[in-house]
């Protein structure tokens, strides 16, 4: 059956969007995402902002599958290193959240990437996160250059 292009045009907007700093995701807060008081509980906003960094990857045209499978060579994953959240106000259900991520420095194996989790302009959560990227014999592999400049900002962010 044909969906007149509907499938197309709503997955497009489901990874977010490459932006001159790095990369924007908009999602929604669901019951789900709350605790007995509505409000969001604390450790669905890492999921929030692995959400921003995969679709970040997925549309650098780095996606964890190939990765996995060995497409380029050896079999990689990444792997957190290092999270530092600061906690400044709640968000709530039904809340439209937008999540950018940018990349701040790229060294060895390991990309440091500042996200930020905000409802309008008003900035919710911040993180600082150190990921680096593994071998499937479980040691740090060097970030590939050909990646550097995708992942590298744009532009100051």
């Amino acid at each position: 059956m044909d969906d007149h292009g509907e499938s197309a045009a709503l997955s497009a907007g489901l990874s977010g969007a490459l932006t001159e700093f790095g990369h924007r995701l908009l999602a929604r807060v669901y019951y789900a995402d709350t605790d007995f008081s509505g409000v969001v509980y604390h450790a669905r906003y890492l999921e929030f902002f692995e959400r921003g960094r995969s679709d970040y990857l997925r549309l650098a045209g780095v996606h964890h599958t190939e990765l996995a499978d060995g497409k380029h060579g050896e079999k990689i994953v990444w792997v957190v290193r290092r999270m530092e959240i600061d906690f400044r106000s709640p968000a709530r259900m039904d809340d439209i959240l937008t999540i950018d991520t940018r990349t701040e420095d790229i060294s060895g194996a390991r990309i440091f990437m500042a996200q930020q989790l905000k409802r309008g302009d008003e900035v919710l959560v911040e993180a600082r996160v150190e990921a680096a990227i593994m071998g499937e014999n479980g040691r740090p592999r060097r970030f590939p250059k050909e990646w550097v400049a995708a992942f590298m900002p744009r532009a100051a962010g």
